[in-house]
């Protein structure tokens, strides 16, 4: 007999869940009418895992491991994630980081919360306490109800763990850890039926729809209320679905929503590896990093959802949130050494708005200087929803170095001189004259009138519109319809995983409408969004040959909904 004082070997979680766990991936008015694209399987980012693990179980659960990366497609994660799966070894690592937080979840100290019953016999297996233990954690983790096809080949394996190791809760941990690398977990698996009215038309059904809401509004799984709501099939009517949705509208939760959302959007998963010059930029750290990001997420929540604000407002507003590390930044004096503080910056000042704020401005910059090139494509890209094409590989960046033998002072000069070449005047002539609106703001975001000795230039043009500096460009972005129909279709794709299909332009036109109508509310997006035929429903993808592993041909066949 084994002893309990050691976790339950790896290779033996892996035997006994063979047959057990991975066998069961086999089985897994007003608004126009629109047709939504595939279905897809989307899986987990690393902030969703994490999320997952806390809602089933407590914040205090340790996760331990290395995520396998995640992947950005069409400027988000979100699309990205219908484009990865898990390798070999990030199947391991997974394993690895399930039964670590398995082992957790019922040791001694733990029982007491996650348990909800007790063994006849701790020492021998029990089936019932067993069950009882997978029904209440099984549906929350697999954000679906449980099947007899979840449940027996768990509760055996259980048994068999148990009574191998002579201790009940190795089997529960060994429960845990096989809900931690099923596909149903590890992946947002979506699943349709056919409409009998229309037969290449496909409804999600009530449990994606849960699932695929509780991200777009929580960046969460389903709760046990929308669970429930989705088990009695609420969310098949248009009134049951919209309760749902107003029901988290109001919830708090809401603003993990609007962070996860803007965070992805923002590329802010660039701050995990972010570093700069420390002798060019002495201030910086890796604190100070933390802070910027926060405060933007801070700004962005507290305008969007506590003050229920015009979204293009973000562009022009004065207020902000600063603490001591990161008010160096913005040279404003912050009296408390922890905490935030409130600031309103004065009329005029070039540090309102979301542009000048120092996380944009540092994310978008290299090491060693500041780049009017790459926060011009992430404007165009990731806030305007345009497409900047890639540079050519042989582009000589000579020029852009900043040694004191240069002649060319400023990055305008520099620009202007690189710009010569037709080839990259064609991809600059998009971003650099909005980037060089924000050369004010050096490699993290410090204001500043002059580099190297020469005054810096930051008029332009966008799109037809003349400003003189960083707070005009803001002002033109406030008044830019495309902002307000960008952030529809990166709302938009950010619920579906994917880029509208043809069928659904329409849907975007009425989205905009409707996005003007309220005012640029966000929430009144959202609840658009959620009711709209494209984020219920599917079609069917196209013929392809039986060898085609496209992601969505993948999913689609996963699901079991194409007729066999």
């Amino acid at each position: 007999m084994l002893h309990r004082q050691d976790p339950i070997p790896i290779p033996l979680v892996s035997a006994l869940m063979v047959v057990a766990v991975f066998s069961l991936a086999c089985n897994f008015g007003g608004p126009p009418e629109s047709r939504g694209g595939p279905v897809a399987m989307r899986r987990l980012t690393s902030e969703q895992y994490r999320q997952a693990i806390e809602d089933a179980f407590a914040a205090d659960i340790e996760i331990v491991g290395r995520f396998e990366p995640d992947n950005r497609r069409e400027g988000l994660i979100a699309v990205g994630s219908a484009w990865v799966t898990v390798t070999p070894s990030g199947l391991e690592q997974y394993e690895a980081m399930g039964s670590y937080i398995a082992r957790q979840v019922v040791s001694p100290e733990n029982r007491e919360r996650f348990v909800a019953c007790t063994p006849r016999d701790a020492s021998e297996p029990d089936a019932a306490c067993t069950e009882v233990f997978l029904r209440g954690i099984g549906p929350g983790l697999l954000r679906r109800p449980l099947e007899e096809t979840d449940i027996r080949p768990r509760v055996e394996a259980a048994g068999a763990a148990a009574e191998l190791m002579g201790d009940f809760y190795a089997g529960l941990e060994l429960v845990v850890t096989s809900l931690l690398v099923a596909p149903d977990f590890l992946f947002r698996v979506e699943e349709a039926l056919p409409d009998p009215s229309a037969p290449d038309r496909l409804w999600l059904t009530d449990t994606t729809l849960a699932s695929r809401l509780s991200y777009l509004l929580w960046s969460a799984g389903p709760d046990a209320v929308l669970l429930e709501a989705a088990a009695r099939g609420d969310l098949s009517s248009e009134e049951g679905l919209a309760r749902q949705i107003d029901r988290m509208l109001a919830s708090p939760r809401l603003e993990d929503g609007i962070r996860a959302f803007f965070e992805d959007v923002f590329h802010f998963d660039g701050f995990e590896d972010l570093g700069k010059d420390p002798i060019r930029y002495p201030v910086f750290s890796a604190e100070v990093a933390r802070d910027a990001r926060e405060q933007t997420l801070r700004v962005v929540v507290d305008h969007l959802v506590a003050q229920r604000g015009d979204y293009r407002d973000l562009f022009t507003t004065r207020r902000s949130f600063m603490t001591r590390r990161i008010g160096p930044i913005y040279a404003v004096p912050v009296a408390a050494e922890e905490g935030w503080q409130v600031v309103e910056f004065e009329q005029g000042d070039p540090r309102a708005g979301l542009l000048a704020h120092a996380s944009l401005n540092m994310l978008n910059a290299h090491p060693g200087r500041s780049s009017a090139t790459l926060r011009g494509v992430f404007l165009r890209e990731s806030l305007l929803c345009q497409e900047v094409p890639a540079a050519p590989a042989d582009v000589d960046f000579a020029v852009f170095t900043e040694d004191d033998d240069t002649k060319y002072r400023t990055a305008r000069e520099r620009l202007e001189a690189h710009n010569t070449d037709a080839t990259c005047r064609k991809c600059h002539k998009l971003s650099d004259p909005i980037g060089l609106g924000l050369e004010v703001f050096d490699g993290i975001g410090s204001y500043r009138t002059t580099e190297n000795g020469a005054p810096i230039d930051t008029s332009g043009e966008f799109d037809g519109v003349y400003f003189a500096d960083s707070r005009e460009l803001g002002n033109a972005f406030r008044e830019s319809p495309l902002v307000g129909a960008c952030l529809v279709e990166n709302v938009y794709r950010y619920a579906v995983g994917r880029d509208p299909v043809n069928s659904e332009r329409r849907l975007m036109r009425y989205l905009e409408r409707q996005l003007e109508a309220s005012g640029y509310r966000i929430a009144a997006l959202l609840r658009e969004v959620a009711l709209s035929e494209g984020f219920r429903s599917a079609t069917r993808p196209p013929e392809v040959p039986e060898a085609d592993e496209s992601p969505a041909t993948v999913a689609f066949r996963t699901t079991g909904s194409e007729p066999s």
